[in-house]
C-alpha cells in the first residue's frame, strides 16, 4: 500500500481527495492536515510516502512545510506533491527548488492523480516536462542565473555539467546516453553522482538548477544547446 498524507486548509478539498483515493486499492489516507506546521508534524509521525500539500495555508504555508520536511534526513524517503490553482505561480517553482518532487493542479483527473501518486511514490519526480519547464522558465527569464547556483557547479566535472544541461532540457536516462555516446546504466551513473554532489533530493531539483545556472536558457529545446 501507498501511504498518503492530506494536507490542506480546505476540508471539503480533503473529504474530495480522500473519498477518491479510498477507492483505490493500493492507496490509503494515514493522516489529514489543515496547516503547514500540522503537516510536518504528521510527515514525521505517520511516515507517509507522498504529502499532497497545499501551497496556502495557515500557521506555515505549503512552501515551508515542504522544505521542512525535505531538509529532515529522517524523512528522505517522504516524496512532496505540491497542489495549486495555478500553473505559473512563484511558490510552485519555490516549491521544486525546496525539494518537491512535482506539482499538481487541483482539478487533475482522479485518474492521473492515481498515477502521479504511484510515479513518485516509487522514487521518480513527476515532471509533465511542458508545464513543469514553463514554471521554471517563467522564473528563471525574470531573475536570470544566479551566482550563488552558479557556484554550487564548481564540484562537478564537465561531462556532468554535460549530464546535467541534458537533465534540464527533459532528456531521460536513455536519451543522455544516445546524445552522450554512453549507455542507459553510464548515463544513470552520471545523474546519480551530479543528484549526490549537488545534494539533490530528485531530478526535479536538477532542472531548476539546470536553469538557474544558465545551463539551460529559458526557451531552450531539447535540440538546441549540443
Amino acid at each position: 500500500m501507498i501511504r498518503v498524507l492530506l494536507a490542506d486548509d480546505q476540508t471539503v478539498v480533503r473529504a474530495g481527495f480522500r473519498a477518491l483515493l479510498d477507492l483505490t486499492d493500493d492507496l490509503v489516507v494515514v493522516a489529514e492536515a489543515a496547516d503547514g506546521v500540522r503537516a510536518v508534524e504528521l510527515t514525521r509521525t505517520t511516515r507517509p510516502d507522498v504529502v499532497l500539500m497545499d501551497i496556502r495555508m495557515p500557521r506555515a504555508d505549503g512552501l515551508e512545510a515542504t522544505r521542512r520536511i525535505a531538509a529532515d534526513p529522517a524523512l528522505g524517503s517522504v516524496r512532496v506533491l505540491v497542489l495549486t490553482t495555478y500553473e505559473i505561480d512563484e511558490y510552485v517553482f519555490e516549491s521544486l527548488r525546496a525539494g518537491a518532487a512535482g506539482f499538481l493542479l487541483k482539478d487533475i483527473d482522479p485518474e492521473d492523480l492515481r498515477s502521479a501518486i504511484r510515479t513518485v511514490a516509487a522514487g521518480h519526480s513527476l515532471l509533465a516536462p511542458a508545464v513543469t519547464r514553463r514554471v521554471i522558465e517563467e522564473f528563471t527569464r525574470l531573475k536570470g542565473p544566479e551566482t550563488r547556483a552558479v557556484r554550487r557547479l564548481e564540484p562537478l566535472t564537465g561531462r556532468e555539467r554535460e549530464v546535467l544541461a541534458l537533465v534540464g532540457r527533459g532528456l531521460s536516462n536513455d536519451e543522455i546516453g544516445e546524445r552522450l555516446l554512453m549507455s542507459p546504466l553510464t548515463a544513470k551513473t552520471h545523474v546519480s553522482r551530479v543528484m549526490s554532489k549537488l545534494s539533490a533530493r530528485d531530478r526535479a531539483q536538477l532542472v531548476v538548477l539546470a536553469y538557474e545556472t544558465g545551463l539551460v536558457r529559458a526557451g531552450e529545446r531539447p535540440e538546441e544547446g549540443s
